[in-house]
Parts: C-alpha cells; sequence; structure tokens
C-alpha cells in the first residue's frame, strides 16, 4: 500500500539515486568514515592500550604527550590521557546514540499522531511541544541534571526530554504534507485502521526526515552531555566522559594546555562528522526534484 511498495521499480530506482547521492557527498563521506573510525577506535581500542584508564601513578603526573609511551600524556593524577579519552568516547557516544533514540522515538510518536489525527488532538499535541520549547533547553536541562542522580542513565533520559521537541515538530509538518496522498485515502477507503496507515503506509514515508533528524540529534547530544557534564552536573568521575574531562582540564590551561585540547578536539570531531552526514542524507534523500 505504500508509495513505495505500489511501485517497486521505482522504489528501488529512489533508493539507488539516493545512496549516489550520498555518496557524491565528500563531507558526508567524509563524516561517516570518521564516525566509523571513532565508534570503533572509542570501543575497542582501549583493549589494545598499555594502561588503565583509572589507574592512578602520581609519579608519572602531567607527562606530555608522546612521551614515556603515553600517546596523549597523562592527567594530574597521573592518569593515561588516551586510554581515558577513549573510554570516555565509549560513554559520551553510548549516551548520545541512547539520547538519539529516545528522543527520536518519542518525537516522532507526539509529530505522527499529531500530524495524522489533527483537529483537537493534534492540537493539544503541538501546544505541549509549544510549552516545550517556550522553556529555555539548556534552563531545563541543567535544573533536572542538579536535581536528579547524575548517572549515565540518568543523562541520558534528561538529553532525551529536552531534545524531542524538534523531533515532533519535523515528523509533525512532514505527516501533513503524506496524509492527503493518494495512497493513505486508499487505505481508508479499504478500511485499514488509523493505527495500521499510521504506522505501515505513512511512517515508512517519512523516513528521510527522521533519518537526517536523528544524526542532528546524535550531534546535540555529545554537545549537551559534554556541557552538563563540563559544569559538574553530568557523567560523575571516576567514570570519564569527554565533558569532565574538559572540566577537570580548565585549572591547568597555561601548564598543560593537552588535558582541554585533546577531549576538546574529540568533540568537535565527532560533532561535525555527525552535521557533515546529516547534511549528506538531506541532500540525498530530498525527493522534491523527483516530483516535479
Amino acid at each position: 500500500m505504500t508509495a513505495v511498495a505500489a511501485n517497486p521499480g521505482q522504489g528501488r530506482w529512489w533508493r539507488n539515486r539516493a545512496v549516489r547521492r550520498f555518496a557524491n557527498h565528500r563531507l558526508a563521506l567524509l563524516g561517516f568514515t570518521m564516525i566509523s573510525l571513532l565508534t570503533i577506535t572509542c570501543f575497542i581500542g582501549p583493549y589494545f592500550l598499555p594502561h588503565d584508564p583509572l589507574y592512578i601513578d602520581l609519579s608519572v603526573r602531567f607527562t606530555p604527550p608522546l612521551v614515556d609511551g603515553y600517546y596523549f600524556g597523562t592527567d594530574p593524577l597521573g592518569r593515561d590521557i588516551a586510554a581515558r579519552l577513549l573510554m570516555a568516547g565509549s560513554v559520551s557516544l553510548l549516551v548520545a546514540f541512547s539520547a538519539m533514540l529516545m528522543s527520536i522515538m518519542l518525537g516522532t510518536l507526539v509529530g505522527l499522531i499529531a500530524g495524522y489525527r489533527g483537529g483537537w488532538v493534534g492540537a493539544v499535541l503541538m501546544r505541549t511541544v509549544d510549552g516545550f520549547l517556550a522553556f529555555p533547553s539548556i534552563f531545563l536541562l541543567l535544573a533536572l541534571a542538579a536535581a536528579l542522580k547524575p548517572t549515565p542513565m540518568m543523562v541520558t533520559i534528561i538529553i532525551a526530554i529536552t531534545g524531542w521537541m524538534e523531533v515532533a515538530r519535523i515528523v509533525e509538518a512532514e505527516v501533513r504534507s503524506l496524509r492527503e496522498r493518494e495512497f493513505v485515502q486508499a487505505g481508508r477507503m479499504l478500511g485499514l485502521s488509523g493505527a495500521h496507515i499510521m504506522f505501515r503506509e505513512i511512517l515508512p514515508n517519512a523516513m528521510g526526515p527522521i533519518i537526517v533528524a536523528a544524526t542532528l540529534t546524535v550531534a546535540r547530544a555529545i554537545l549537551l552531555e559534554a556541557y552538563i557534564s563540563f559544569l559538574g552536573y553530568g557523567i560523575q568521575p571516576p567514570l570519564p566522559s569527554w565533558g569532565n574531562m574538559l572540566g577537570g582540564a580548565q585549572q591547568y590551561l597555561a601548564s598543560a594546555p593537552w588535558l582541554a585540547i585533546i577531549p576538546g578536539l574529540a568533540i568537535t570531531i565527532a560533532v561535525t562528522s555527525f552535521n557533515f552526514v546529516g547534511d549528506g542524507l538531506r541532500d540525498a534523500l530530498d525527493v522534491r526534484d523527483d516530483r516535479l
């Protein structure tokens, strides 16, 4: 019943064209490569490093990078920054991906129901979204982080709570444009339930904007986790994250600048790479030209 299923040949042509568009987007390919390498390195790399990320050795504190076998040097407690950076990356990426999944699921559900049902149901849901958006997300984020126990799971939930509204708006607008299309009208004439039409007919055809929103939500989640951890309300030591590594390095900017530069570069690379991938997906999945 979906637009793609109604014409399998056209669906394959559209998918192939989207893949070609993405493959021709050099920055998107660079971002995808960097994300893949960063993810693999963060989750597997610590097993190949000689030093434990939590091991304290005060005799080697503030060792500069590339000295005595420490690739990125050591911190004020003599812990290997390279090992801590990779462990922190696995924590930050896991929080970001988990927060993205929660935000996408909640935002998609709200936007799908609001866009398809319309009327007072859609109005109530979207005014709720407007209410959340009217409250500065940074203040809401810090208030929740200060009030709740800052475990990785709680940080993930806090970031998801403050990030689903934009997804809901994107999905609601896309669903409103799809609900009057021919394949939806045909489903109604066949007596299909509203839930079937929403989740089996409309949702697959709205996946393009959702996928793009997901990549940008990951980048936003990485920044938010780093922000609240930098302020001391996020991931707590001794468990490292890129944010609390930056927070612990601010008093040593003059004497040991690598303590801040290295996690700062990791955050910059990760966020930029996800934004590149999001831009590439937006161009690849844009079917406006194909509809002309």
